[in-house]
C-alpha cells in the first residue's frame, strides 16, 4: 500500500565524474531546435570567417615572391589593399558572428530559466521541505549561465575545426613534407589533453557544488528568520567563520582550477612552439638550398601559427564543453524529477462548487526522499556521494473516512502529531492520498484540474506568509481582478482596514520579507482578508487565529462567522469557542479518527476529547492543540 517510487536517487560519485548522463547531448540539441535557422546562418558565418582567415598567408607569399623579389610595386600595392579588404571582412564577420552567438546564447538562458522555474513551481510541497533553497537558486543562476556558454564554446570548436581544414589544405599544397612534419606534434597534444582535461572537469564540477553550498549558507542567514536566530543566539562570529570556510573552499577550488587550466594551456603552447621552431628549421634549410621560395617559407610559418592556435584551443575547450554539458546535466536533473501532484489527462473543471467534502478510507504517508527530491539539492559538496532514501515514512493517516456537508463547519481536534494539518492538506491536493479517495461535490480531487480546485479552496495557516511587496499587492495575489471596493470590504471583514489606513502609505505600505514589518496578529488578519477576497467555497483554517490577542480575536471571530456563513469550513481547532461552534468535531489520534460528534456529545461520551477539554481548555491553556508541521 506504499506509494511507488521512481528510483530517482542518483549515484553522486557518477555526478562528480567527467562523464554526463546518457542522452544529455540529444536533449541539448532539442533545446537548440527553435534556433536552428540562426544556427545555420551562424555556422555559415563561421565557415566564411575561417576561409577568409586562411587567405592572407597566400597573399603574403605572392607579395614576397612576385612583388618584392620581382620589384613589382603595383602588385605590392594591390596585394596590400587586398589584405586591408580581408581585414575589414574578417572584422565584419566577427561582429555578425558575435551577434548571432549572443542572440542564441541569451535565448537558451531564457528558455532554460523559464522552463526550470515553471517546473519547480509545480513540484510538491515535499520537494521544498527537503531542498536547500540556495542550491536550487544556483541551478537557476550559475548552472544556467554555464550552460549558455555551450553555444560560445561550440562555436569556438567549429571555428577551430574549419580553421584547421582551411589551414591544412593550402599547407599541403605548398609543402606536403613540412605539413606532415608539423603534424607530428598531434600525439603530444592528445596526451596532454587526456591527462589534464579529466582532472579539470572533476574540479569544475566540485567548484559548482561548493558555490551552491555557499549560496545555501547566504540564503539561510540573510533572511529575517535566519538573521534573527543568529543574533538571538549570539553567533555572528561563528557564522562569519563558517562562511569564510565555505568561501575559502570556493577560492581554493578556483585557484586549483585556474592553475590546472594554465598548466594545460602552457603545456600545449610549449608543444606548439617546438613544432613551429621545427617547421622554421626545416623550411629555412630548404629555402637556403633553393628547394623552396622565401615567400613559401613565410606563408608556411604563418600557417603553422594558425595550425597550432586552434589545436591548443580545441584541446583546452574540451574542458569548457564538458563544463557546459555538465551544467545542462544539472539542470536536466531537476527537470527530470516529475511533480508528484499533476492534472490527470482529461481532468475536468470544478464548476458551481457547493463544498461537500467526502473522504473514504484515506491512507497517507509522506513519500520517500528519492520520489520527490534530488540528492544534489539536499547534500553539500562534502557529503554529495550519499544517495537519498527510497523508504517511505510511517503512516500518518490510517483508514480515515468522514463527510463535511456544504455550508457546515468541521473542527479537527487532537494532540500534536495526530495528523490534523496533514489531513487538511489533502483537500487542496498539496499531497495525494496513497489509498482511498477524497472528493469535492462527488468529484475525486485527482480527477479535477488543480487550477479549479485551487479556486474552490482557500487556506489560512498559522504562519501566514506575505511577499516582500505592498499590502495591496499581497491581497490581490488571491484575486488579481478584484476591485478597490472588494479589497476594502475584505479588509474590513478581517478587521484590518483601520490599521492599514493609519499607516503613512496605507495600502501601498511594503510589508517586508515574509511580512516581518507587521506583527503576527496583523499578518494573520491580512491572510484572512486575502482569503475573504478570494471568496472560495471551501475554507481551511489551520489555527488561523493563534497569534491574535483576545480583543482582536473576538472581532475576527465575528467576521469569520459572517464570512463562513454558507461556506464549507474545515478548522484545526485552537480556541474553545471555535470547537463549540462546529457542526461536527473529528478527534484524531495517531492518524486515525477516534471519535466524532458535537462538543456536547463528545463531552458526554468521555474519551480523548473529554480529556483534552479538561486538560487543555478548562485550565486555560490556549495553544497546546497545535498542528503537526509538514515534514
Amino acid at each position: 500500500m506504499s506509494p511507488g517510487h521512481h528510483g530517482r536517487g542518483r549515484d553522486m560519485a557518477a555526478l562528480k565524474a567527467a562523464t554526463v548522463s546518457p542522452g544529455t547531448m540529444p536533449r541539448i540539441w532539442r533545446f537548440l531546435q527553435p534556433y536552428r535557422t540562426r544556427l545555420a546562418v551562424y555556422l555559415l558565418v563561421i565557415v566564411t570567417g575561417a576561409v577568409v582567415g586562411s587567405i592572407p598567408p597566400l597573399i603574403v607569399k605572392s607579395l614576397i615572391d612576385r612583388g618584392v623579389v620581382r620589384h613589382d610595386v603595383g602588385l605590392v600595392d594591390i596585394l596590400a589593399a587586398a589584405m586591408v579588404g580581408l581585414a575589414l571582412a574578417q572584422t565584419a564577420l566577427s561582429l555578425v558572428s558575435r551577434w548571432f552567438g549572443s542572440v542564441i546564447g541569451e535565448g537558451i538562458i531564457y528558455d532554460l530559466r523559464v522552463r526550470l522555474y515553471d517546473h519547480v513551481q509545480r513540484m510538491p510541497i515535499a520537494f521544498f521541505t527537503r531542498t536547500q533553497t540556495g542550491s536550487l537558486m544556483s541551478r537557476l543562476t550559475n548552472d544556467v549561465l554555464d550552460a549558455q556558454n555551450a553555444v560560445g564554446t561550440a562555436a569556438s570548436v567549429l571555428s577551430d575545426l574549419f580553421t584547421l581544414v582551411a589551414t591544412l589544405v593550402p599547407m599541403f599544397l605548398l609543402s606536403p613534407a613540412i605539413t606532415g612534419f608539423a603534424l607530428l606534434v598531434l600525439p603530444p597534444f592528445i596526451l596532454v589533453d587526456r591527462v589534464m582535461a579529466g582532472r579539470i572537469s572533476r574540479l569544475s564540477r566540485r567548484q559548482m557544488q561548493l558555490n551552491a553550498d555557499m549560496s545555501v549558507n547566504m540564503t539561510e542567514k540573510f533572511n529575517v528568520s535566519g538573521a534573527l536566530l543568529v543574533k538571538l543566539f549570539g553567533r555572528p562570529e561563528h557564522e562569519s567563520e563558517e562562511f569564510a570556510k565555505r568561501a575559502g573552499g570556493v577560492r581554493d577550488a578556483g585557484v586549483r582550477l585556474a592553475l590546472l587550466s594554465r598548466y594545460l594551456f602552457a603545456a600545449l603552447s610549449l608543444v606548439g612552439a617546438v613544432g613551429t621552431a621545427a617547421v622554421y628549421w626545416l623550411g629555412g634549410r630548404q629555402a637556403a638550398t633553393g628547394h623552396l621560395a622565401v615567400g613559401t617559407v613565410v606563408a608556411l610559418a604563418a600557417y603553422v601559427t594558425r595550425l597550432y592556435s586552434p589545436l591548443t584551443d580545441l584541446a583546452s575547450t574540451r574542458v569548457d564543453v564538458l563544463a557546459a554539458v555538465v551544467s545542462f546535466d544539472r539542470v536536466f536533473e531537476v527537470l527530470d524529477t516529475p511533480p508528484a501532484v499533476t492534472d490527470r489527462p482529461g481532468a475536468e473543471t470544478l464548476r458551481d462548487v457547493r463544498g461537500r467534502v467526502e473522504a473514504s478510507h484515506l491512507w497517507f504517508r509522506y513519500p520517500a526522499a528519492s520520489e520527490v527530491s534530488v540528492a544534489s539539492l539536499e547534500r553539500s559538496a562534502d557529503d554529495a556521494d550519499q544517495t537519498l532514501s527510497s523508504e517511505a515514512g510511517a503512516w500518518v493517516l490510517e483508514d480515515v473516512s468522514f463527510v463535511v456537508e456544504p455550508g457546515t463547519m468541521t473542527a479537527l481536534v487532537g494532540p500534536s502529531g495526530a495528523g490534523k494539518t496533514t489531513l487538511s492538506s489533502l483537500i487542496p491536493r498539496l499531497y495525494d492520498a496513497v489509498e482511498g479517495t477524497l472528493a469535492v461535490d462527488g468529484h475525486d480531487v485527482r480527477d479535477v484540474t488543480l487550477a479549479s480546485l485551487g479556486a474552490a479552496v482557500g487556506v489560512v495557516s498559522q504562519d501566514a506568509h506575505l511577499f516582500h511587496d505592498t499590502i495591496k499587492a499581497n491581497l490581490l495575489y488571491a484575486r488579481p481582478g478584484a476591485t478597490d471596493s472588494e479589497l476594502l470590504e475584505a479588509c474590513r471583514s478581517a478587521r484590518i482596514h483601520d490599521l492599514i489606513v493609519s499607516l503613512p502609505e496605507g495600502y501601498d505600505t511594503v510589508v517586508g520579507e515574509r511580512g516581518y514589518r507587521l506583527s503576527g496578529g496583523e499578518k494573520q488578519r491580512l491572510a484572512l482578508a486575502r482569503v475573504f477576497l478570494k471568496n472560495p467555497a471551501i475554507v481551511i483554517l489551520d489555527e488561523a487565529t493563534a497569534h491574535l490577542d483576545s480583543e482582536t480575536e473576538q472581532l475576527v471571530q465575528q467576521a469569520l462567522a459572517a464570512a463562513l456563513a454558507g461556506r464549507t469550513s474545515v478548522v484545526i481547532a485552537h480556541r474553545l469557542s471555535t470547537i463549540q461552534a462546529a457542526d461536527q468535531i473529528l478527534v484524531l489520534d495517531r492518524g486515525r479518527i477516534v471519535a466524532r460528534g458535537t462538543h456536547q456529545q463528545l463531552i458526554a461520551s468521555g474519551g480523548l476529547y473529554a480529556d483534552l477539554y479538561r486538560t487543555q481548555y478548562l485550565r486555560g491553556a490556549t495553544s497546546e492543540l497545535t498542528a503537526a508541521p509538514l515534514p
